[in-house]
């Protein structure tokens, strides 16, 4: 039996391309993951996928992307397809491991995936470093100001944690999170 597995990163992808490559290959099953990243290692429809493979089927994806990002992955997936007799097949690298050459491609192939996702890694960490030293704050911004963290600290006096978190619009740990982190600021200053 041919079993395929089509998988999109963002939820605003589509995955008719995939799918429609896979029922041309004569794929009798296809299972999904949509706004799944490759780098998650929990994949439903990956693991739904794994665990309908009997010996002698074939699990074949659009792209080899598809199954994993790194070469860990890749090769892990080829172990556990080769202890139960499964082939694995990629439509756009033509890559097929019932032969010695498509098992080369698929590692090659994975290296090559790997090496892309860690210099985007890469980038998109010297990108944030660049921009903190332009003095940009990365990441979300906060929910509170430092001045109503401050008159939150003052009313703790009289109010509970729970009543300035609610006049705040905001969550309890989140308050409290901003004035221990505030009260400690204070203190190195100090």
């Amino acid at each position: 039996m041919k079993i395929g597995y089509v998988r999109v990163s963002t939820e605003d992808q589509k995955l008719d391309l995939q799918i429609d490559a896979l029922k041309a290959a004569g794929c009798e099953r296809i299972f999904s993951d949509h706004g799944v990243s490759g780098a998650r290692a929990d994949r439903p429809g990956l693991d739904d996928a794994l665990a309908a493979l009997r010996p002698g089927d074939q699990f074949i994806v659009w792209k080899l992307d598809r199954a994993g990002r790194s070469v860990h992955h890749l090769a892990e997936l080829l172990r556990v397809f080769q202890a139960r007799d499964v082939e694995f097949c990629s439509l756009t690298e033509g890559i097929d491991t019932s032969t010695p050459c498509g098992k080369f491609l698929y590692n090659v192939l994975g290296a090559v995936a790997e090496f892309i996702l860690d210099m985007n890694r890469e980038r998109t960490i010297e990108g944030m470093a660049a921009a903190r030293r332009r003095g940009k704050r990365i990441g979300r911004p906060p929910k509170l100001t430092s001045r109503q963290i401050r008159k939150a600290t003052v009313l703790t006096r009289d109010k509970s944690i729970q009543e300035i978190a609610d006049m705040y619009c905001v969550e309890r740990t989140t308050l409290s999170k901003a004035i221990k982190r505030q009260s400690e600021n204070a203190e190195a200053d100090a």
